[in-house]
């Protein structure tokens, strides 16, 4: 069988165009490494795009808080002077060779022929866990129960049902709460898996009547006509039912993801997820990469500061790779500054 001649060839093909594989791209773009970028979705940003643009993010070094989108948009600009190329709507079907010539395939036909890879892939393929109610789609079709918020103020002025018990569903009430005629939070009980801040926000919220906490209820029935929302019913273990009239819907149960045909590949993985060397980010096959959420190794946190430092140290690792004659020198980029194109 003939291998289709490339319609890129690169130093490193960085699968998935989030935080983490933009700043990768960054770092190969310092150490002159030309790259690609390839990522399922139409826009860069992975999951800060697709799922809580609007939503702040504290954990950026320098950010006391930045907003998802935001974030994605200075990215976008520290690349730019390195002229990447991005395959967006694209999905990587297979990646076939070995150190230093690696070929890709997408479903759209692209043939990527790259020295290494980073596979940058967050948690893979996701979508949500939805509840299991009847009719729900006829009210996912309007919006009335929404899983991912990407303008708060699609919700101004309406009553809003928040489900669940992690980050995304106490965050959103305290972010919500400002911008929504009212806010509701059920949970089965009242433990909340999410940031000790967060709670003690919560907790100040509840007591001033910004957001009101359900306790011991769980989802059990939509209300409405033609697919607007109109209420939902909530129950206890034992059977006892409460009406709550609301607008929205919000049900933050975690995703369900997938990592597709990269688990095909014949790398090691566990639970989803790509175990690397901590040192240099690399997988159990040679000349692949893993960096930010998707990849696993002992005392790993996943943060993005965390999946940024996988991409600088992925690009020193892969330096020598596509140019095994050439030492690399470190240099700070105070020093040497952003190098040409």
């Amino acid at each position: 069988m003939t291998t289709p001649s490339p319609t890129h060839t690169t130093d490193v093909a960085i699968i998935g165009a989030g935080p983490a594989g933009l700043f990768a791209a960054f770092e190969c773009g310092m150490l002159k490494l030309g790259c690609v970028l390839i990522d399922a979705l139409d826009e860069i940003g992975g999951q800060c795009a697709a799922l809580y643009p609007e939503k702040p993010i504290y954990d950026i070094p320098a950010h006391p808080a930045i907003e998802g989108g935001a974030l994605i948009e200075a990215l976008d600009r520290q690349i730019a002077p390195f002229d990447v190329p991005r395959l967006l709507g694209r999905r990587v079907e297979s990646l076939e060779g070995t150190r230093g010539a690696f070929v890709l395939g997408t479903d759209k036909g692209d043939v990527i022929a790259a020295r290494a890879v980073i596979i940058a892939a967050g948690a893979g393929a996701f979508g949500p866990n939805r509840p299991p109610l009847e009719g729900l789609a006829a009210f996912e079709a309007t919006g009335g129960v929404q899983y991912f918020v990407r303008r708060r103020a699609d919700f101004a002025g309406k009553d809003v049902l928040i489900a669940g018990g992690g980050d995304s569903a106490v965050d959103w009430a305290l972010s919500l709460r400002d911008v929504a005629s009212s806010v509701k939070l059920v949970h089965r009980r009242d433990r909340f898996r999410a940031a000790p801040e967060s709670l003690r926000q919560l907790d100040e919220a509840v007591s001033r009547g910004e957001v009101e906490k359900i306790i011991g209820y769980q989802l059990h029935g939509l209300h409405g006509t033609d697919g607007q929302l109109a209420g939902v019913d909530l129950a206890t273990l034992d059977g006892t039912v409460r009406h709550v009239a609301c607008d929205h819907l919000l049900p933050f149960f975690g995703l369900a993801t997938d990592l597709g045909p990269i688990a095909q590949w014949g790398l090691d993985t566990v639970r989803g997820t790509i175990p690397v060397t901590p040192s240099t980010c690399e997988s159990s096959l040679p000349g692949i990469f893993a960096v930010g959420d998707v990849a696993t190794y002992p005392g790993k946190l996943k943060l993005i500061l965390q999946g940024f430092t996988e991409g600088a140290m992925a690009a020193h690792a892969i330096h020598p790779i596509v140019h095994p004659d050439r030492a690399l020198h470190f240099e700070y980029s105070t020093s040497k500054g952003v190098p040409a194109g």
